[in-house]
């Protein structure tokens, strides 16, 4: 399946920086990538100027969606990642690699509670549970069969939901 190039620019810069911490610097983004063109030396210059208006543009979008931030870090430029671009990013990764059922046949079961107070955190719990491939089984009970658990607990604790919820594999339904 093919991304979008934002989403795919995401979902680079989410490796990096998973690799190289919230901070890095652009020469870790090969443009090559993100931008179509002729490999003859004779549009370098062409495609030198082309690549450089895209990759504004690109950064432009970003930024005013607030997936990225370009701050100076230690006097250079850096993109650092928001949780907006975090997110953006994993669902462009859950859409690569699709969603794999367990080998084994055993089925995830979430249960959360989470106080009456918080409800923008029990709607963003529930975004989560659905872009992971969860069904809801009853009210802030969910299940899914997907092998999803590593991807569940990043997400949890990205957001600081882990304390709201107990996580159970289950083997028969």
């Amino acid at each position: 399946m093919k991304l979008p190039i934002t989403d795919q620019f995401l979902w680079d810069i989410y490796n990096i920086a998973s690799k190289a911490g919230n901070a890095f610097d652009f020469k870790s983004i090969n443009m090559a990538n993100y931008l179509p063109g002729v490999q003859n030396p004779v549009f370098k210059k062409y495609r030198s100027d082309r690549d450089k208006a895209k990759f504004a543009k690109l950064i432009y979008y970003l930024k005013t969606n607030n997936y990225i931030q370009v701050k100076d870090l230690q006097g250079k430029k850096a993109i650092i990642l928001t949780k907006e671009g975090f997110s953006k990013a994993l669902k462009a990764s859950f859409a690569m690699e699709g969603k794999k059922k367990r080998k084994d046949g055993k089925w995830t079961m979430l249960i959360f509670d989470m106080p009456s107070k918080n409800r923008q955190r029990r709607t963003l719990m529930r975004s989560i549970l659905q872009n992971l491939g969860y069904k809801m089984f009853q009210q802030s009970v969910w299940i899914t069969p997907y092998d999803v658990s590593d991807k569940t607990e990043s997400y949890l604790q990205i957001y600081s939901l882990d304390k709201y919820v107990k996580i159970f594999l289950i083997e028969e339904i």
